[in-house]
């Protein structure tokens, strides 16, 4: 969601090619798959009542089971010890408890952490606090290393340009017109490690993000955009930061046939619904 050495966003002229688990809930039926009431049952008996509850009884346990981290090895505090590494399962690591400007920072040095790592700092790099130029200072002196922020401050302050501040329909200093909402965004769908070792991690992070202007006579609304986000991270100051990374488009699924909402819905769900910290 942020510009890189090339300048530029998603399709924009010199821009790039262009961010934890989630468990979902699915509502409960109120009635049956097709609209109608549940019909009465009659004639219930005891043995039926007792199977029912022997089932629910084994269910329950089974989801207790499950929730320990899969080998039965959970810890007190909450943590799985030697959890299967599946691409789909958490790993029972808890998340970071500190934060230096709202960016999660703490992580493990670990695969996990690495990862955790690098799907907060998409979060970050992909807000709208990079288009306004003390905010974009601050994010990237908090999540590269000393080195590469210097470098990349003066690069992206070129990026960032009037010109390509007003093509979004922003001012010079990055802001919206009254009445209208800026809207971007990067939530993580998944994490990779590519490399790890030796102080150093090569995590790619999966994502779809929200980019546009909501409110009243837009000419860039807001759309959705997937990319593949890569961090070249290190261990330094007892943290995992980014030295280089880099971006590309996909992969996408195919769009959903829901009806998109109008501005002033887009606006006040990102308004109402907060962000993530993000732990793999």
């Amino acid at each position: 969601m942020s510009l890189s050495d090339g300048g530029g966003y998603g399709g924009e002229p010199g821009g790039p090619d262009t961010g934890g688990q989630t468990r979902t809930r699915l509502p409960d039926g109120g009635g049956d798959t097709y609209g109608s009431g549940r019909r009465p049952r009659t004639g219930f008996s005891s043995r039926n009542l007792i199977t029912v509850v022997g089932v629910v009884v084994l269910l329950i346990a089974a989801i207790a089971f499950a929730n320990r981290g899969g080998d039965g090895q959970g810890s007190s505090d909450g943590t799985a010890k030697d959890a299967e590494a599946r691409s789909t399962a958490p790993t029972g690591t808890k998340p970071v408890e500190g934060k230096n400007g709202g960016i999660a920072t703490g992580f493990a040095k670990t695969e996990q952490g690495a990862q955790s790592a690098a799907a907060n700092y998409a979060v970050a790099l992909g807000s709208d606090g990079m288009f306004k130029a003390d905010s974009r200072h601050g994010i990237v002196d908090r999540v590269y290393t000393a080195q590469a922020a210097a470098q990349l401050k003066g690069r992206q302050d070129k990026a960032y340009s009037p010109e390509f501040l007003r093509k979004l329909g922003l001012d010079p200093s990055g802001n919206a017109p009254k009445g209208m909402t800026f809207i971007s965004r990067a939530i993580p769908v998944g994490t990779k490690v590519e490399q790890f070792g030796n102080d150093k991690a090569k995590v790619a992070v999966w994502y779809t993000g929200l980019i546009g202007m909501a409110g009243p006579g837009s000419t860039d609304p807001v759309r959705t955009d997937w990319q593949t986000w890569t961090f070249d991270l290190t261990w330094a100051d007892g943290d995992w930061k980014i030295t280089e990374d880099s971006q590309k488009s996909g992969p996408a699924p195919v769009a959903g046939d829901i009806p998109a909402a109008g501005a002033g819905e887009i606006s006040k769900a990102v308004k109402d619904y907060g962000g993530f910290t993000y732990a793999r």
